[in-house]
């Protein structure tokens, strides 16, 4: 367990070398979505080998999945925010207790999104587009996930704990684990024992079970971390409750929008073909690739913003805002000139059909030009969120999503008739309208706001 004269020690560390403070929670978060997408890519690979039509079947259960990431992964950003805070101002007590409202939280979301998908998913997927030929292969991925949803819930919620109080070695290796499992699991039962999709489905809910079970042990039984839970004496608190949805429940709309952005791309691409929804979801895979040192650098900040927030370090904060804004926008642009080269590589490893894979590398290579403004406008939303603001990238999510990318996409299919690219085309308008909307906020942010260890106020001008 780590004591807090050793937290607030790394504590310190950050502030006086905010740069190498910024690699040290970026890097280990990186790693860690690094193998969880390695996951997604292989489980995506090894799905398309079973059909075009297992590849959509489970791309109409993305939407719904980014729903249940849109409640944990939003509200967990309030968490991590949060907790972050009262490191930062040296609040043990306040920490502590936001780490168990966690806990809490995660229990009432889990047995409702459970019940939820059980009863009423299969209806759900037809409603958001499941066409008949597929709809009992979407089904049979969402009753086993339904399952496993709790150990989902909670193992986000973990760790956005431990990322709070500045540990992203833990649930990195916390996380290789369960993708590792996933790997070994997925070929064994679906095709070894020839369970298709829903072998798929029974892999991930195995090995996010062992996950969960981990993380049980070593913070509730080996106490791991500095946070400590003490849930028998757990005392509800409307401060810390407000504290972590001021932050949390905006992110988690922001989160949800693009689960119903991408509810709404699968509708407008069906128009087409299941073969144009699969080719999309390959596409996507290669986009959460692409974004990992973007996410990650964004979560970074959002703790070292949090934290110089609560020591009131208004030129360290500044300081690590360009650094990692800029480090961000130059990673994306060798990144994007890989992609443009490689993406008919990629592709190929999905599907051998040639249709899908030359839809694909479109996909690919246009989004290829907007990468660079994609990884300014990601950061720019966890860098409010560390000041205690969650408007801000609900605002931002809304500009890419809703506002721009899906009724333009609308306008130019059904109404222009045009062809498939031109959603590809709305969707890089709609990056960079968000990419004004979030850079203008961050500047706006630093002008204006004095940071207090109690708060942020206005600048006296």
């Amino acid at each position: 367990m780590a004591t807090i004269e050793q937290k607030f020690s790394r504590l310190d560390d950050f502030l006086e070398n905010p740069e190498k403070g910024l690699w040290k929670l970026a890097i280990p978060i990186m790693a860690g979505m690094g193998i969880q997408t390695l996951y997604t890519i292989v489980d995506m690979i090894f799905i398309g080998r079973i059909s075009g039509n297992a590849i959509a079947a489970v791309a109409f259960n993305m939407p719904l999945f980014f729903f249940v990431l849109g409640l944990t992964m939003g509200l967990g950003s309030g968490v991590t925010a949060s907790i972050a805070r009262f490191i930062g101002a040296r609040d043990k007590v306040n920490a502590d207790n936001s780490a168990e409202h966690a806990v809490i939280m995660g229990l009432f979301i889990s047995i409702a999104l459970t019940i939820i998908g059980l009863v009423w998913g299969k209806e759900i997927l037809l409603t958001i587009g499941a066409t008949p030929d597929i709809i009992d292969l979407s089904w049979s991925y969402l009753r086993i996930i339904c399952y496993g949803l709790p150990f989902m819930v909670f193992s986000a919620f973990f760790r956005s704990i431990l990322v709070g109080e500045g540990d992203t070695k833990f649930p990195m290796a916390v996380a290789a684990l369960g993708t590792v499992l996933n790997i070994i699991l997925d070929p064994i039962f679906i095709f070894t024992l020839n369970m298709g999709v829903a072998g798929a489905a029974w892999a991930t809910v195995i090995s996010q079970l062992i996950v969960i079970l981990v993380f049980i042990y070593m913070l509730f039984i080996k106490e791991h971390s500095y946070i400590t839970f003490r849930m028998k004496d757990f005392s509800p608190s409307s401060f810390i409750i407000k504290d972590i949805i001021k932050v949390g429940l905006p992110a988690s709309m922001s989160m949800i929008i693009m689960s119903f952005g991408q509810l709404v791309f699968n509708r407008i691409l069906v128009h087409f073909s299941t073969d144009v929804v699969a080719a999309y979801q390959i596409g996507g895979r290669i986009d959460m690739l692409i974004f990992l040192p973007m996410f990650s650098i964004s979560y970074g900040l959002s703790t070292l913003v949090g934290m110089f927030f609560g020591a009131n370090r208004k030129g360290k904060l500044k300081q690590i805002i360009i650094y990692g804004l800029s480090r961000s926008f130059m990673i994306a642009v060798i990144t994007s000139t890989v992609v443009y080269i490689t993406a008919p590589y990629f592709a190929a490893l999905f599907t051998p059909n040639i249709f899908i894979q030359d839809t694909s590398v479109q996909y690919l290579r246009l989004m290829a030009f907007i990468y660079p403004f994609i990884a300014v406008a990601l950061p720019c939303g966890r860098i409010l969120q560390g000041f205690g603001l969650g408007l801000p990238m609900l605002v931002i999510t809304l500009c890419r999503v809703l506002l721009v990318a899906t009724p333009l996409s609308w306008f130019f299919i059904f109404v222009q008739h045009k062809p498939v690219e031109w959603v590809w085309y709305s969707m890089m308008i709609s990056a960079g309208v968000s990419f004004i909307v979030a850079v203008s906020w961050v500047i706006w942010a630093i002008k204006k706001y004095t940071i207090q260890s109690t708060g942020v106020q206005y600048a006296k001008t």
